[in-house]
């Protein structure tokens, strides 16, 4: 295989992979998660911003490759953010979410909860997400810090509520059994970080499906500004939160139900926390890029399924939005 084929001509901003397929942007996902990115130094940093400014300038020197700049990009795209030029604290970027949500997940997962430990864990999970998505938020438009503590709030109260409830729910089911009881409890973080992604995108981006997001056609030239697009994309960003703690709430469960009926974890009980925590390492690892692949950030719509004005205002039959994450 040659680098041709494998680094295409470098362009400034862009994808390497193509966005328009799923496989192309699992790929891409890849790169951004990819947690080695979070052991790059001040100096490599430094060369590789000093690099895509050379290229932005038209000054590279001789023998750089399309290799050397797509790697310069991933490293500068998944450290310094876009719109602030800042560097993003190390566990609130992409690539770190999730090496440093692993223990979060496995917290959530604990057998046998206490009503202290689910209101501190949900509390401990929403607070990561609520961090992480101020961290990576579009900041091209100044957005209130309130509306990120409102969005905050309701995601922790949502998951707290349903979280707590259920667990009086299960406790006081008199027809369960001790050991179908502990195994239901183990998929209550489900419902209740679902619920609360959710709780928090809707109340985060609520002023989109009053004032609408743009809508460009095929050249990159916005249209107008629809709330019927916004409505599109508030759904599959509402989707991709539910989709995505799915395997990682749920597979572990089941997977540890049957790991702990092996001989080995029953003779040696202290070995169930080190199994239990690479088992969602692996799901949250595979998840992640996934969950997020399933829609293309720039979403194609018909001009027939948005307002008659923005119809009327071009020829185009296809206009595109950007759905956020």
């Amino acid at each position: 295989m040659t680098e041709a084929s494998v680094y295409p001509p470098f362009r400034l901003g862009e994808s390497r992979f193509d966005q328009g397929s799923f496989y192309g942007r699992l790929r891409h996902f890849l790169d951004v998660i990819d947690p080695r990115t979070l052991f790059v130094s001040e100096r490599r940093l430094c060369e590789c911003i000093k690099l895509l400014d050379q290229f932005k300038n038209g000054s590279l020197p001789p023998g750089v490759t399309n290799a050397q700049l797509w790697d310069a990009q991933k490293v500068k795209q998944a450290i310094i953010h876009p719109d602030t030029g800042e560097k993003i604290p190390m566990p609130f970027r992409m690539s770190g979410f999730v090496p440093f949500g692993t223990p979060v997940v496995v917290g959530l997962l604990l057998p046998n909860q206490t009503l202290a430990s689910t209101i501190f864990w949900q509390g401990l999970n929403q607070s990561h997400n609520a961090c992480v998505n101020y961290c990576n938020r579009n900041a091209s438009k100044p957005t209130p810090m309130s509306t990120f503590f409102q969005g905050y709030l309701g995601a922790v109260s949502s998951a707290v509520t349903i979280a707590v409830g259920l667990n009086i729910l299960i406790k006081r089911a008199e027809h369960f059994s001790p050991t179908t009881k502990l195994l239901v409890q183990r998929f209550i973080p489900f419902p209740a970080v679902a619920s609360a992604n959710v709780c928090n995108v809707v109340l985060m981006r609520h002023t989109e499906l009053s004032e609408g997001i743009s809508v460009l056609d095929d050249k990159g030239n916005v249209v107008g500004t629809s709330k019927l697009a916004a409505r599109h994309a508030l759904m599959e960003t509402a989707l991709t939160r539910v989709v995505l703690p799915m395997p990682i709430l749920l597979l572990p469960p089941l997977i540890m139900a049957m790991l702990e009926r092996l001989p080995l974890l029953q003779k040696h009980p202290r070995l169930v926390l080190p199994v239990h925590s690479m088992v969602c390492l692996s799901a949250f690892g595979a998840a992640l890029p996934v969950a997020i692949s399933l829609f293309p950030q720039n979403t194609q719509i018909h001009v027939s399924e948005l307002e008659p004005e923005i119809s009327a205002a071009t020829d185009c039959k296809i206009l595109t939005y950007n759905k956020g994450l």
